[in-house]
């Protein structure tokens, strides 16, 4: 049985299976098209990961980054999403107990 914790993470590395990818580079270049091994040693060059974007695109479009830096991005940001949504939430709560009617 797998993990749900998993399921949002995309395919990183060694995990792309796929005979052709288009590859990004870091600065959001396109570098081409190619075969994952090839990309897995440009990433490997410059001490990043390769990272699935779109696996529905012809051919798949994967990306050279640091994908640890880019996760916790992605979760700060999440953070801050929630932390602005509970203030929001307590500003409309307040304005209804005052009976402030929409």
């Amino acid at each position: 049985m797998r993990s749900n914790r998993n399921r949002n993470v995309p395919p990183i590395n060694q995990n792309i299976r796929f005979p052709k990818i288009r590859l990004i580079g870091t600065d959001g270049e396109q570098l081409g098209i190619m075969s994952p091994k090839e990309a897995m040693e440009l990433a490997d060059e410059r001490e990043l990961d390769l990272v699935l974007l779109s696996d529905k695109a012809d051919p798949p479009v994967c990306r050279i980054m640091d994908y640890g830096k880019y996760k916790f991005e992605q979760e700060k940001k999440a953070r801050e999403a929630r932390k602005h949504h509970h203030v929001a939430t307590l500003a409309l709560g307040r304005l209804l107990h005052l009976g402030y009617r929409f």
